[in-house]
């Protein structure tokens, strides 16, 4: 049992352990986030949502990649679980889902990361892109694991449902960090490990510079 008094026990020492993430979330992202859980757990909601379509439209997009059908259908079936999940804890605080807004943080590391050079093509650069958004994701439900299992830490608002809500990030963060890892195995196995590398490589920076502008709101991106 953990001690309300001691640090939460996390399987990770960094928030960016294993990602391949070069820049962590600005600080003051997790107090936003915390003053306005309501708001951050339909953005989430609705990020899953996205997550499984993506997915499944990555089959319809490459059908000559017979390799990515199932990968793609068993992250698919595991990102509606947690659409569940998150809709499950909304409607449980008395929230509903609202309409979807467009994902800036996606767009533009759709559109920067397609116009640097040594690009992997359509098939290399889109499953990059995927598992950089994976792995920002990971890094947020890492940084809520831990604020919210913190009882030593106080929120900005009573959260009645903590304690609920820091165990479920602590196990999503676990699921999030090994979907980027997909992403990427799957560029691997299509493309020369080296080509893949330095792509991730510059990739990494271009996620890092939208990561700076991006303004300090209650969304996973």
């Amino acid at each position: 049992m953990e001690s309300a008094a001691a640090a939460p026990d996390l399987p990770w020492t960094d928030p960016l352990d294993g990602l391949p993430l070069v820049r962590s979330t600005d600080p003051r992202w997790i107090d936003v986030a915390l003053a306005q859980l309501g708001e951050l757990l339909v953005d989430h909601a609705l990020c899953e949502q996205k997550a499984a379509s993506s997915a499944l439209a990555l089959i319809g997009r490459f059908p000559e990649r017979p390799e990515l059908v199932r990968p793609m259908m068993a992250l698919a079936h595991e990102e509606l679980h947690h659409f569940r999940q998150v809709l499950d804890l909304i409607e449980a605080r008395g929230g509903a889902l609202a309409r979807p807004r467009p994902d800036r943080y996606v767009h533009e590391l759709r559109q920067r990361g397609f116009r640097t050079a040594e690009g992997l093509g359509a098939y290399g650069d889109l499953l990059l892109v995927n598992a950089f958004v994976e792995a920002r994701s990971c890094e947020r439900f890492r940084l809520l694991a831990a604020a919210l299992l913190d009882a030593r830490r106080a929120l900005p608002e009573e959260v009645p449902d903590r304690a609920e809500l820091g165990r479920f990030y602590r196990v999503l963060a676990q699921s999030e960090g090994r979907h980027w890892e997909i992403f990427r195995d799957l560029a691997m196995a299509a493309l020369p490990a080296a080509r893949v590398e330095r792509r991730i490589a510059l990739l990494a920076e271009v996620e890092a510079a939208i990561v700076a502008e991006r303004p300090l709101v209650a969304t996973m991106h």
